[in-house]
């Protein structure tokens, strides 16, 4: 029975550090897909890759990026169990890359239809920066969905370099909700 209520308290422990929930690392967790705009006929390249850079795992995703034949993406995402961020007031993660300007794009329960989604954007630099996006902040992309995500039917989060003809090259690492 003693075993029994430390092995509880040991699993409450660890998911509680000051107060605040600890969230899983998203970018070294979880099946991570690399897809591009050619599923609509663009003409973008890329690749993404698990990594390991200055003794960090991370998520790299490069190539280019064309608006050529209606194009305009390259992207990586992950499937998250709905209601995983029903607690959490945003995600968080560190990136490194290219100086250009790179999105993390939600799909939840109002993302039917392959081009909705909710987006949020960060500008990089040559140096690991900390990057804190609180759901309040992401926006929708069209108007047949709830204006604001609904956190709890969160089941998609993609790393998208998108919009302008552009060489991408961006690492993610220690992405988790906030």
């Amino acid at each position: 029975m003693v075993a029994k209520r430390l092995l509880i308290m040991f699993a409450l422990a660890s998911l509680c550090w000051g107060g605040a929930v600890i969230a899983e690392d998203l970018s070294t967790s979880g099946n991570w897909v690399y897809f591009s705009d050619t599923v609509m006929g663009g003409r973008s390249s890329g690749t993404a890759e698990r990594v390991n850079v200055d003794d960090r795992a991370a998520i790299k995703l490069t190539g280019n990026v064309t608006t050529e034949n209606n194009g305009g993406f390259i992207q990586v995402r992950r499937e998250i169990d709905a209601g995983h961020a029903s607690d959490f007031k945003g995600l968080s993660f560190k990136a490194i890359a290219n100086g250009e300007t790179y999105y993390i794009h939600i799909r939840n329960g109002s993302s039917r239809l392959p081009w909705q989604y909710y987006s949020a954007s960060f500008q990089t630099s040559g140096n690991w920066e900390t990057v804190n996006i609180p759901f309040s902040r992401f926006e929708r992309s069209g108007s047949f969905m709830s204006k604001s995500l609904k956190k709890n039917t969160i089941n998609s989060i993609g790393l998208v370099a998108y919009g302008k003809d552009h060489q991408a090259l961006v690492l993610l690492s220690n992405l988790s909700f906030y």
